[in-house]
């Protein structure tokens, strides 16, 4: 089991990686294949979109076949769509290649939250879960400054390739050393209807909604973008940048797990956490001209931004066993999907901002996400408190 978790692990890794490459290939894209920023912001929006939409058949082969046969198959497809990537002369294949790579990594996480339910007690669900996206983000820092250095040297394609071995080499571990557990006892039957009847759960769903979308649609594409335009930066300067938003993440992602345990509150540690991600929206809302401030501020909102492993811990905790597998799916995919849909509607903000400077369409973006969270935090605020 230990050497399946390091697999599924490694897969995270990839899943986080290909989920915030396109900052730093930002101006390889732009200058080999025509992408405009509203392609890289559907292209990303594709990766969310295909990933969420797996998220009920991946429940159901969790319950029904188990993680490992799910993962290794899906990641099979990953390695396909990073070949297609690869190969890509245009942006319509660049977004069919991230939509393939999204498919492919959309049973790695819940994966390894399904074999934590089953194999671990309850207490530990937190902290076990916020741990593995701490070092699954290390795929946050591989994507920044270190993927920017290998297309230095060897230029996107040859990255590419790399990558697609990588993922291919992955998926054959996890098919070698993940283990199945146990399935839960008596034959229950249950569905997502099942799920969707529970009221106490739905906060936890708007929250999942709004929790990981402004970390991940900033790291993962207009962190780049936004450095070009309004600084000037290179591919270096933007991996810096990315790189000290990773960083941050990793270490938000390591730190909710103690705080709960510390804290006795799951509730209160998720309000606190996103309403200090709300401040640091509404600075960059602000768009202060200093660029350290507006560094410092992207990795505050990466540091508190990372409570999605938290508030699906949070959910866990009224989901009955046998639905396990469903339960955990349906609380990412309302993480995950909006994630894809907020990028083509950052997108369309992008494209139609009156450009009065530079920063002005990134600013409007910033507001939109900034009250889009808000929004979310209004509605958790009634949520029902419970920990293991």
């Amino acid at each position: 089991m230990r050497a399946g978790i390091v697999a599924l692990l490694a897969a995270y890794v990839l899943s986080q990686f290909y989920r915030a490459f396109l900052a730093v290939l930002t101006p390889v894209l732009q200058a080999d294949l025509g992408a405009t920023a509203s392609d890289l912001a559907a292209a990303s929006g594709y990766w969310f979109l295909a990933f969420a939409v797996m998220q009920i058949p991946v429940g159901e082969a969790l319950d029904r076949i188990g993680p490992r046969r799910t993962t290794a198959v899906l990641l099979a497809i990953g390695a396909l769509g990073a070949a297609l990537f690869a190969m890509a002369t245009g942006p319509v294949a660049m977004k069919l290649a991230i939509a393939l790579i999204g498919t492919g990594c959309s049973s790695v996480l819940m994966a390894s939250y399904y074999i934590f339910a089953r194999t671990y007690g309850p207490a530990v669900f937190g902290t076990l879960a916020g741990a593995t996206v701490g070092i699954g983000n290390l795929g946050n820092i591989g994507s920044s400054l270190p993927l920017s250095l290998a297309i230095e040297a060897a230029g996107w394609r040859a990255s590419l390739w790399g990558l697609t071995a990588i993922t291919a080499l992955v998926a054959l571990a996890v098919l070698i050393w993940v283990r199945d557990p146990t399935r839960s006892p008596g034959g229950q039957k249950g569905n997502l209807l099942d799920l969707l009847r529970m009221p106490a759960l739905w906060p936890m769903l708007i929250m999942m909604a709004v929790c990981y979308a402004p970390s991940a649609a900033i790291r993962g594409l207009w962190v780049g973008p936004l450095f070009r335009d309004v600084f000037s930066a290179d591919a270096a300067w933007i991996g810096q940048v990315s790189l000290i938003m990773g960083l941050a993440m990793v270490a938000g992602s390591f730190a909710y797990g103690p705080l709960e345990r510390l804290l006795h509150t799951r509730k209160g540690l998720i309000l606190g956490g996103n309403l200090t991600a709300l401040g640091c929206l509404v600075g960059l809302w602000l768009m202060p001209p200093d660029p350290w401030l507006i560094i410092a501020l992207l990795a505050g909102l990466g540091l508190t931004g990372t409570s999605f492993p938290m508030v699906i811990a949070h959910g866990r905790a009224f989901i009955p066993p046998h639905l396990t597998g469903r339960g955990v799916t349906l609380l990412n995919l309302f993480g995950i999907a909006p994630v894809g849909l907020l990028q083509f509607a950052t997108g369309r903000i992008h494209a139609s901002t009156p450009a009065t400077d530079a920063a002005a369409p990134y600013a409007a973006i910033f507001g939109f996400i900034a009250l889009f969270l808000a929004a979310g935090l209004c509605v958790y605020a009634f949520a029902q408190d419970r920990t293991d």
